[in-house]
């Protein structure tokens, strides 16, 4: 029992000990990522929101946020 005791002992201690030198190490120095290209932000014609251009929906009018914003839009604005 002494012996099983003793094993576990050191495996805690060496445990501690190498938790201890990885936290002395310092942490590299975080770049900041290169913008993989912006892409430019619309604002839907009804409510507002703002989203990326690929996401938004061409309406008459404008670009919209959902296919429902859109149907909203074109019913409140017939066209002339």
């Amino acid at each position: 029992m002494k012996f099983l005791l003793l094993v576990v002992a050191v495996i805690v201690l060496v445990w501690m000990l190498r938790g201890a030198r990885r936290r002395d190490v310092p942490a590299p120095p975080k770049t900041p990522r290169p913008d993989a290209g912006a892409e430019p932000m619309v604002a839907c014609r009804l409510c507002g929101v703002h989203l990326p251009q690929h996401e938004a929906l061409p309406g008459r009018g404008g670009v919209f946020c959902g296919e429902a914003h859109r149907a909203e839009y074109e019913k409140q604005h017939p066209a002339a």
